[in-house]
């Protein structure tokens, strides 16, 4: 996967420990409803788009740029969904150990074709909210708050 070069500056001296990283993720929808959705190559599960923030990046910059960077489809970032610290750390095969906090963005396709545009998707397709592929909570949990016209979902220490 594509590691920021910030992050492998941070790595030469914080070595495998704990990094604390802002992260965000985007459910993009085209005209007719479909959700953008990429096989992920490192664990060969279909997910949603996301990465992490560059410093001094916006988050709502970062989603549209993973969007594109992952799938080659440009999109409008619409609203925020969901703000969470994601409560365990993900440990990575090489031992990096880092614990995100997602925002996640409800996203407008505006152009492109959806296609494998880089190293970090196998697959990538539109598909429609009645025929999605297998999915971990994650992503089907940032899906349905997209689909909802609510306010913006955020956990706490008391909702857990």
């Amino acid at each position: 996967m594509a590691t920021p070069d910030f992050i492998r500056a941070l790595r030469e001296t914080a070595g495998h420990q704990l990094l604390f990283l802002p992260g965000v993720s985007a459910v993009v929808f085209d005209d007719r409803g479909r959700v953008l959705l990429g096989r992920r190559a490192d664990t060969g599960h279909w997910a949603i788009v996301g990465g992490i923030v560059e410093p001094g990046e916006q988050p709502a910059d970062c989603a549209v740029r993973e969007v594109f960077e992952e799938t080659a489809v440009h999109c409008e970032a619409e609203r925020i969904v969901l703000v969470e610290t994601l409560r365990k750390p993900v440990v990575y095969a090489n031992g990096d150990q880092c614990q995100f906090v997602d925002v996640t963005f409800r996203c407008r396709a505006v152009g492109g074709e959806a296609r494998v545009n880089d190293d970090e998707s196998l697959e990538v397709g539109w598909f429609d909210l009645d025929d999605l592929p297998e999915m971990k909570r994650f992503s089907l949990m940032r899906i349905e708050k997209a689909l909802a016209d609510e306010p913006t979902w955020f956990r706490t220490a008391a909702t857990g």
